[in-house]
């Protein structure tokens, strides 16, 4: 390969690598003149800037505020909308009196119809909500307002739910599925959804059969960015992530797409979800979703979406939406080990190959892959020992996390090159086997144990073809091999950075990992580079670049807050008050209250109430006693009725609160009831967890009915709590610095109450 070649190659893949990142989303352009049946991206804004003023979570003064104008936008388009209200609870025990915004486009038909979702309610206590999910409401506004002003009448119904409560426990939509007559009229779902401020938004499948007709229904209706494949699905339903979506697959056996965003993951729950930071291109790629979708669903069969069979699928540039059924995992792949077969005895027979190349070709390739996966595995745990801030920030994606992404990949290509210089005595052709063998691996892995990620099997006969022309030519077609490597590259490229955002940056070893088998898989061109070391050179150097660049940016600013949490604590019982913070690194806000000199053990700091990340508080000091009201508890009921007792229980909040946890002791209960909604068996059986979570709206009671045996001994735990500290006129609590936000997942800025009482 001649030099002007291995410029030229090599400038080609990281153009192609640019590519696959920058092709699967639409460009932002000013549209707020847009034609009236057109989406237009600034008209949605508007809508995600009014949503996101203030935190609107259910309880708080915004929300009803959001809950207006989301009627207020929908009337404006002479749609007639509804309320539905009421108690719901999710199987962990999450209890919320939630309040579904719903209206209907009456179609022509009376078969089945396509529902538009998405919540509206912020998560607490801080979330502002653009994106979380104000991106989706707005999204949906805008699409059916475009609609609407076609003046056309859909063969279906088009009903529209804005549901609440989906920060809380999914309680929204189980109140809709559950409780509403609409919910059995529905055939399809599109949910919008969001984990970030942006980058693209993925397609996801909700379904309890197989996806092939969903499928091939997604693709006929031809969105223009499609980001989807089946290994994103199977790793999905592995997390314990849910959206109302599965609320309709579970309870009501109803099947639809999700469509979420994850990028600049930082803001996900936080004071910095405002509509400034979400991404513009962004909000049009939800748009380009739901507009062709509306249009094809609105008229579609939905009867007829349901299969037995399941689809491998991916989408690529320009090609957009592959699929193929299940069915041709294992023959597509038996073809691929027999094609590797073939070439490998012909290969050796016409001496184009040689054994003890071959054999000597898989140490470079074990070592990459040794070496890159130890770096990405204990990056985390060094990172974090560098930088202890970084502990606080719960999802584990830093603000500079886009950066170590690159850093890494940078190194391991660097760490790719150095080796396989090592090996430059070794002909292409030998290399490349061991490539293939380990790409064939991960392929009958994953038939075997994930089949959603069989399509892996796709950069495999583009190796096998490249294989076949490195081991025939000497001077083999250098650009060729450039288009054949394109599959691995606009296939998987973006999943080195998909993991590490969406899942934290303890996956930088999914980065590491997958970069090696993407160097790997185009080893037919770099086999032919000289000078591989200067390339790892140079590589290494652009790393230490990285490194340091992120190291600049490891600290904190306005823009790029620190998350903070201070709560005041009242033991109502021991007559003892604590100040408590979830702060691994303190900082000169929470060091007012709390230092390391003042750290003490004790219960509260092993018995707190739950959080997402199962996160405890780390510094716990003491504080003057408030007068602050406890709630008032009392038994309204205790008998034995058919030799079971029967009690019941009433907490009247005496203050402003937003929250009421009750743990009890390690009983079992026959049954619960907590406001007139049946506690599921998950909850009472399981002896060592909470019992409910009301979150309060209007300062209502808690009324709990349990069933347990005669003389079983209860004790209940109460932890209630108000979400005031800063605001309480009891405390003087400075103002947070603009370098600092609410730390999101975990009560904050709360005032919490503790009362045991036994029964």
């Amino acid at each position: 390969m001649s030099k002007i070649a291995r410029i030229l190659t090599l400038v080609l893949l990281v153009l192609a690598t640019y590519w696959s990142f920058k092709a699967i989303m639409p460009t932002y352009t000013a549209d707020s003149n847009a034609a009236p049946t057109s989406f237009s991206t600034d008209r949605a804004l508007k809508h995600v800037k009014e949503i996101s003023k203030e935190p609107h979570a259910l309880g708080f003064e915004a929300h009803t505020d959001v809950k207006n104008y989301i009627i207020a936008e929908l009337n404006k388009l002479g749609l007639k909308t509804s309320l539905q209200e009421g108690y719901a609870a999710d199987d962990w025990g999450n209890l919320a009196y939630a309040t579904n915004i719903l209206t209907r486009i009456k179609g022509k038909s009376n078969k089945k119809a396509l529902l538009l979702l998405s919540h509206y309610d912020s998560n607490p206590h801080s979330s502002l909500g653009a994106s979380d999910a104000g991106s989706g409401v707005a999204t949906i506004l805008e699409s059916i307002r475009a609609y609407v002003s076609e003046n056309k009448t859909p063969e279906n119904d088009i009903i529209i739910s804005f549901t609440d409560a989906e920060e809380l426990g999914l309680n929204g939509a189980k109140l809709f599925v559950n409780n509403h007559a609409w919910a059995k009229d529905v055939g399809l779902v599109l949910n919008f959804e969001a984990r970030g401020s942006g980058g693209p938004s993925y397609m996801l499948i909700e379904t309890n059969q197989g996806n092939s007709r969903l499928i091939e229904e997604f693709t006929a209706a031809n969105p223009e960015y499609p980001v989807a494949n089946s290994l994103a699905y199977s790793i999905y339903k592995m997390l314990p992530n849910d959206t109302d979506l599965t609320v309709f697959r579970e309870d009501a056996d109803i099947q639809g797409f999700n469509f979420a965003f994850i990028d600049d993951h930082f803001d996900y729950h936080t004071a910095q979800d405002t509509h400034e930071r979400l991404d513009k291109k962004t909000l049009a790629h939800q748009g380009s979703y739901l507009m062709p979708l509306l249009h094809y669903f609105a008229d579609a069969d939905l009867t007829a979406l349901k299969s037995t069979e399941d689809n491998i699928y991916f989408t690529v540039p320009i090609f957009k939406t592959v699929s193929y059924p299940f069915s041709w995992i294992w023959p597509l792949f038996a073809i691929a080990v027999l094609l590797f077969i073939i070439l490998i005895v012909y290969g050796l027979k016409n001496k184009t190959l040689d054994a003890k190349e071959i054999a000597t070709g898989f140490a470079p390739l074990l070592i990459s892959l040794v070496l890159t996966g130890i770096v990405g595995y204990f990056s985390w745990t060094v990172l974090n020992a560098i930088y202890p801030q970084y502990r606080d920030i719960l999802h584990g994606f830093t603000y500079n996390g886009y950066t170590y992404i690159a850093t890494f990949t940078l190194f391991t290509l660097a760490i790719c090159f150095y080796i396989y210089h090592k090996f430059k005595k070794i002909e292409t052709a030998n290399l490349v086997v061991a490539p293939i063998f380990i790409w064939l691996l991960l392929s009958g892995l994953s038939a075997s144990l994930l089949p959603g990620a069989s399509y892996t099997i796709v950069p495999v006969f583009a190796l096998l073809a490249s294989f076949m022309i490195v081991s025939n030519q000497k001077k083999p077609n250098a650009y060729l091999l450039v288009i054949l490597a394109l599959p691995a590259i606009t296939i998987f490229a973006p999943f080195v950075k998909m993991f590490p955002v969406g899942l934290g940056l303890k996956m930088l070893v999914a980065t590491t990992v997958l970069t090696t088998l993407l160097f790997v898989a185009v080893l037919p061109v770099f086999g032919f580079y000289k000078h591989k070391n200067r390339l790892a050179f140079l590589l290494f150097l652009l790393s230490i670049v990285g490194f340091t660049m992120a190291h600049l940016n490891s600290g904190f600013s306005k823009d790029n807050a620190k998350p903070s949490s201070l709560l005041y604590i009242l033991d109502a019982d021991a007559k003892t008050a604590k100040w408590a913070t979830y702060d691994s690194y303190l900082t000169n806000w929470t060091a007012q209250y709390i230092d390391e000199t003042k750290t003490t053990t004790n219960k509260i700091a092993s018995t707190t109430i739950s959080s997402k990340y199962n996160s405890n508080f780390n510094y716990v000091a003491n504080a003057p006693i408030k007068d602050i009201a406890a709630p008032k508890i009392e038994k309204t009921l205790d008998t034995i009725i058919n030799n079971k007792r029967h009690l019941k229980i009433c907490v009247t909040p005496q203050r402003n609160v937003n929250r009421l946890n009750v743990y009890k002791n390690n009983v079992n209960l026959i049954s619960a009831t907590v406001n007139g909604v049946p506690f599921s068996n998950y909850t009472l059986l399981d002896t060592t967890r909470k019992l409910a979570t009301h979150y309060i709206t209007n300062n209502n009671y808690t009324e709990i009915n349990l069933v347990l045996e005669p003389n079983t001994p209860l004790e209940l735990t109460f932890y209630e709590a108000s979400n005031d500290l800063l605001t309480n006129k009891s405390f003087s609590i400075p103002a947070r610095p603009k370098e600092e936000i609410p730390m999101p997942f975990v009560l904050n800025d709360a005032i919490l109450i503790i009362k045991t009482i036994q029964f």
